[in-house]
C-alpha cells in the first residue's frame, strides 16, 4: 500500500457532515430528537478526537488522546 494517503481528518469531516445531514432528516418528535442528539455527539466526536490528538507531543501522548 505504498503511496496510498489516508487523510482522516478529511474523512472524519466528511462523515461528521454526512451525519447532520441525517439528522435534519428525523423528525421532529421526542424520540427523534433524542436520537438525533445521540447521533450529532457520536457522529462528530471522531473529527474533534482525531482533531486534539494532532496535537499531541509524542507517541504516547496520541495514544492518550486518541483514547
Amino acid at each position: 500500500m505504498a503511496g496510498k494517503v489516508y487523510d482522516l481528518e478529511d474523512r472524519f469531516v466528511e462523515f461528521a457532515a454526512r451525519v447532520v445531514d441525517v439528522v435534519e432528516a428525523l423528525p421532529n418528535t421526542r424520540t427523534g430528537n433524542y436520537s438525533a442528539g445521540q447521533f450529532v455527539r457520536c457522529g462528530l466526536a471522531p473529527a474533534l478526537i482525531y482533531g486534539e490528538s494532532q496535537g499531541a507531543e509524542s507517541r504516547d501522548d496520541f495514544i492518550h488522546k486518541a483514547g
